[in-house]
Parts: C-alpha cells; structure tokens; sequence
C-alpha cells in the first residue's frame, strides 16, 4: 500500500463495524484514557457522540483502515472558530504508512472547509507517536493539564495542541 492508494472520504453508518474494530485493535491506557472495551457488552455505536457528517475515514481498496472525529469544543457562539479533533485512529495493520497524516491533513482541510481559524486537539504525553504526528502537521502545546489521568495506576498528563488555520 501507498499513500497514494488512501482515499480520504466522510464517514458513512455502514462503516460503523470497521469504526469499531479499529478502535477496538487500538485502545490502550498509552494512548487513550478511555475504559478498556468490555467483550461480554453490547457493542458500542461509534456515531453516538459524533455523527457520521463529523467523521472522516482512510480507505485503501475498500477498507477502512483509519478515521478522524472533528467536534466542537464548546456550544458557544464566541467559539464558533474553534474546531477539535476528538479521535484519531488507525489500524495497527496500517500504522506508520502516512495514514495519520492524510486524515491530520483532512481535518485541517475539513475545519477551514467550516470557517475554523483554529484546530486543536488533546493527547496523552506518553503518545509519543501521535505527539510526533501532530508537531509534523503544525500543532504546538499550548498548555499541560498535570496528572489528569491515572492510567495502569501512575498519573499521565493531557497535553493541550493547537494550530492556526
């Protein structure tokens, strides 16, 4: 596979099974504060909290290997310019092929598309890969929320990324 063999497109409720099966493949306590996914319960909707129009996925010959959630941080109007990017995934058969830049790359393209100014993001500090990802793309720490999560027991920073559009 290439790069150029990835087609970035909005996300469709049929691409609900591979939404989940590559958050599934990729949860962990180091790159992700959400609980563990419990087998024995019913499978989660990944459109719960973001609609299929707030997502992005990374297609390579009919499979989607990749996604990117874009939201807003808050509901205010005084924040209207402000887009977030609230997931970023791609399956561990695909890492380390550009997947993650071209679905960066799309959200930035996505949120000016919307009349953002700004983008920004949260990651964990022990997400050395994804922290490399963004800094490559133009985001910069703008703030540390110190010890915000307690993840396999130790306390793990929430780093705050931003970028101008």
């Amino acid at each position: 596979m290439t790069v150029d063999e990835v087609r970035v497109r909005p996300a469709r409720r049929a691409d609900a099974d591979a939404l989940r099966e590559i958050d599934d493949a990729t949860l962990s306590s180091q790159v992700s504060p959400a609980d563990p996914v419990d087998p024995q319960a019913a499978p989660v909707d990944p459109f719960a909290r973001h609609g299929p129009e707030d997502v992005l996925v990374a297609e390579v010959a009919g499979r989607v290997l990749g996604h990117v959630v874009l939201g807003r941080p808050t509901p205010l109007r005084s924040n209207a310019h402000v887009w977030s990017i609230m997931g970023l995934a791609v399956h561990p058969d695909a890492q380390g092929r550009g997947i993650g830049t071209r679905l960066v790359r799309a959200a930035v393209d996505e949120a000016r598309r919307r009349g953002g100014r700004r983008l920004t993001l949260r990651v964990l500090a022990t997400n050395g890969a994804a922290r490399a990802l963004y800094a490559a793309q133009g985001f910069v720490r703008e703030g540390v929320l110190a010890g915000e999560f307690v993840l396999d027991g130790v306390e793990v920073d929430d780093l705050l990324l931003a970028r101008r559009l």
